[in-house]
């Protein structure tokens, strides 16, 4: 009789270990990146390149691993290591991730996220475009909005890498308003009203400075809007300094509910055709009845439905673009073959998918002027880009 050897889940065949290792980088995530005694690459989070300790593995995907630190080594801890200012600050079980770089000083920050992006770019031969990045002016105390989960008994963020709810009583990086809105909500639990249903482990509650605490609703999300008013300020002071005098025609990709397209109305752009999708951003749109604009709804990813795209762009000068981490995924779909077109100002949030897209303008025949790279949000990974391109006529 053939017999058959029972297989065991690959996570359940991962072996715990502790293991020495140096961290050698930072993941675009904002782990470090630990090389395992048997060449496997291991990420960590809550170290810094340059650090060596002591790490426990804790799990595997691949050819990947994953660990915690157990401890550092004697004099190899970083000398810009901080004690993270919130209480909540922490990696695993009920503790928030959401703020994963607090344990670092902001000049490191901000060194580590230039450093990336002119790797980056170095890619594409464009290391030299890359400008000194701009510090957000307020490290706390600056985000206008946010999304909190509940489940009836607490309110929080969901812990990094996992499921689990982090209950917050205070959240420092909120805006004044907003901390208050958190406390006003805390003091509505237990709420039976804010249970989700059995399937889900929470619902979500969207705050924003400009709603009162009384007009939050659970689950109902806000349309998309910056997060750090005074970065945004200086990003739209970016872009109309850059638009080319005498722009007659532009078009704006993921324009939202018009936070750029106002810039180019105010910079006399005659023509402004604001591509969205989202039926509340384009509501938001109409009801400011800007000079000049013409709203069209379209998905700009689904290469089905970009006929209106493609239109515009054969006879505007300008493009403007601002979209989600995913990028301009339908760029080549839309993109006419004889576009008139000459200079690209573009606004990323993703690295990764701004030099993809980026490449894509350089194959074009665009030359980049400039990557302005903006620290939006403090004590995370994440990175703005803002990008100049030009095509000679």
């Amino acid at each position: 009789m053939r017999s058959f050897k029972r297989r065991t889940p690959k996570r359940a065949q991962f072996r715990s270990e502790v293991f020495s290792a140096e961290v050698r980088d930072l993941a675009s995530d904002g782990r470090g990146v630990l090389e395992h005694p048997s060449g496997k690459t291991f990420f960590a989070p809550g170290v810094w390149p340059g650090e060596a300790g002591e790490f426990r593995s804790t799990g595997g995907k691949g050819r990947v691993g994953f660990a915690e630190l157990v401890a550092l080594s004697p004099g190899r801890e970083h000398p810009q290591r901080q004690s993270a200012p919130c209480t909540h600050h922490g990696f695993g079980g009920a503790q928030c991730g959401g703020c994963p770089w607090q344990f670092m000083a902001y000049d490191a920050q901000l060194a580590a996220k230039q450093a990336r992006v002119s790797s980056e770019l170095a890619r594409l031969g464009e290391a030299d475009k890359v400008l000194p990045i701009w510090p957000s002016p307020q490290i706390f105390g600056y985000r206008n909005r946010a999304q909190f989960k509940t489940d009836g008994r607490e309110i929080g963020y969901v812990s990094a890498a996992s499921n689990t709810l982090a209950p917050v009583q205070h959240c420092p990086v909120l805006s004044e308003p907003n901390q208050h809105t958190l406390q006003t909500l805390r003091a509505q639990l237990p709420n039976r009203a804010w249970q989700p249903a059995r399937r889900s482990a929470w619902r979500t509650l969207d705050i924003d400075e400009s709603i009162a605490a009384e007009q939050v609703c659970v689950d109902q999300r806000l349309p998309f809007k910056q997060g750090n008013s005074a970065q945004n300020t200086r990003m739209r002071a970016w872009l109309a300094e850059r638009i080319a005098p005498g722009t007659q025609q532009a078009v704006e990709l993921f324009c939202g509910s018009g936070n750029l397209t106002e810039v180019l109305c105010d910079a006399g752009v005659a023509k402004i055709s604001a591509v969205e999708v989202v039926d509340d951003a384009i509501a938001a749109l109409r009801a400011k009845a800007l000079a000049g604009v013409e709203p069209i709804v379209c998905d700009l990813f689904a290469e089905d439905g970009l006929a209106s795209v493609t239109r515009v762009l054969k006879t505007a000068e300008l493009l403007v673009l601002d979209p989600p981490r995913e990028g301009w995924k339908s760029r080549a779909a839309a993109w006419p073959k004889n576009c008139r077109v000459r200079q690209v100002l573009s606004v990323s949030c993703d690295l990764a998918t701004f030099t993809r897209d980026l490449g894509f303008f350089l194959d074009q025949g665009f030359r980049l002027v400039e990557v302005q790279p903006l620290d939006q949000f403090p004590h995370t990974p994440h990175i703005e880009l803002l990008a100049h391109l030009e095509k000679d006529t």
